[in-house]
């Protein structure tokens, strides 16, 4: 069932199962192959997350990263090198990357997905997402994605379609660090125990510095546009959906819910000089019971920078800053601590998981709700652009796609 014809309660209810949810299956169904065989890893997208996330597998499982898959020749060379350079990769590979396993173009993903991998390691662009992620599911393959997993409201259906088809299955996870760091956990548990008692209103924002570009802002080639992909409204889903998706995720795991309704605004004022991406949201969240939540967002500032979902409740709140404190102060205060090296430290623990979710056959599936802070990120991003109140059903019902056509 799409959720375009879900009703709400069976949405959350989804979507909490496929967070929280691992299925059991033979090991050695996992692969066709016996479970302690090391798992054939494929990477789609040799940029910066791509190249960051990649040490990993080699470090810290016992995974093999045996194909790479980019549009830019250069960037896949440079992430083929790094690997190869890598003592824990070279140990388990046994011999370098070899030509027939390291693909060029904008296609390159389909002969990736049919090299012999296991997993694929989805580090695209969010644009391609969806489309990258199906094929995997559809070819058999373990996914292993970053959020955002798509720029818009048919994109995040086709990536519920895809995690429901491997339910059971295969593992489908989606890679927010939050979700898998401790004190956030723990915060999340004391909030659902109690511990603030309801939730009333509260805060999101996600202020931080201008990235930057990896292509010249003066040319408007389309492989220019690629590399500079963070910048472009569609291929990133503006820094709404594409960055500040993390606290709104947290958002929604606090409330255990999604919002309803948005309204908003924002522009593009201080960094005009690349692409099309606006620098500054502000929007109004409404949740369930009338809780609503006041988000702003910037991607230019200088002096100062801070990720924060606060939650403010009839006896307390809760307070988490990604790198920074996650507490409860209140009735029932919780000094918990400070989450510095999340960045890392959560890419790690995902990947562990994700091998050993494949290697046990207790798959993981987090992409239901993945598609849920993705599109709350879309509803609040739509609010914004029209300047009008949007409500969930009327995003969901418009099923507005983001089209483009790339010629590299």
């Amino acid at each position: 069932m799409g959720l375009k014809n879900m009703p709400r309660r069976r949405f959350l209810q989804t979507a909490a199962a496929a967070t929280a949810g691992l299925v059991i299956v033979k090991p050695q169904s996992v692969r066709g192959a016996p479970a302690n065989s090391a798992v054939r890893v494929g990477v789609i997208g040799c940029g910066g997350r791509g190249r960051f996330v990649s040490r990993f597998f080699p470090q810290h499982t016992s995974a093999r990263i045996v194909a790479l898959a980019d549009p830019f020749k250069d960037r896949l060379d440079g992430l083929r090198r790094e690997l190869e350079e890598n003592k824990d990769q070279r140990i388990k590979n046994g011999t370098a990357l070899d030509d027939k396993h390291c693909f060029v173009g904008l296609d390159s993903y389909k002969p990736l997905i049919e090299s012999g991998v296991d997993a694929v390691v989805i580090e695209s662009p969010p644009y391609f997402h969806p489309l990258h992620a199906a094929a995997a599911v559809d070819a058999g393959k373990h996914v292993y994605v970053a959020k955002p997993v798509a720029v818009d409201v048919p994109g995040c259906m086709s990536i519920i379609a895809s995690s429901e088809k491997a339910q059971g299955k295969l593992s489908f996870l989606v890679d927010f660090q939050t979700r898998s760091t401790d004190f956030y956990i723990e915060a999340a548990r004391r909030v659902f125990d109690g511990a603030i008692g309801f939730p009333v209103s509260g805060q999101v924002y996600y202020i931080a510095s201008r990235l930057s570009p990896q292509a010249d802002p003066k040319d408007k080639s389309d492989a220019a546009r690629l590399r500079n992909w963070v910048f472009d409204k569609i291929l990133s889903g503006d820094i709404l959906v594409e960055q500040n998706i993390h606290v709104l995720d947290v958002s929604n795991w606090l409330l255990q819910s999604h919002p309803i309704k948005a309204v908003g605004t924002g522009g593009r004022k201080a960094r005009t000089d690349v692409g099309d991406c606006w620098d500054h949201f502000i929007v109004t969240f409404w949740y369930p019971n009338d809780v609503l939540m006041d988000f702003c967002s910037a991607q230019y500032t200088r002096g100062y920078d801070d990720l924060c979902c606060r939650i403010f409740g009839s006896k307390g709140t809760v307070d988490t800053h990604y790198d920074g404190a996650v507490k409860i102060t209140g009735d029932n205060p919780w000094e918990g601590g400070l989450t510095s090296g999340i960045y890392q430290e959560g890419a790690v623990t995902n990947v562990k998981a994700f091998i050993a979710g494949i290697e046990t056959g207790k798959f993981v599936n987090t992409g239901a709700g993945g598609a849920q802070s993705t599109l709350t990120s879309v509803l609040g991003r739509t609010a914004a652009y029209r300047g009008a109140m949007v409500t969930w059903d009327e995003m969901v019902k418009e099923n507005q796609k983001l089209e483009t056509e790339l010629k590299i």
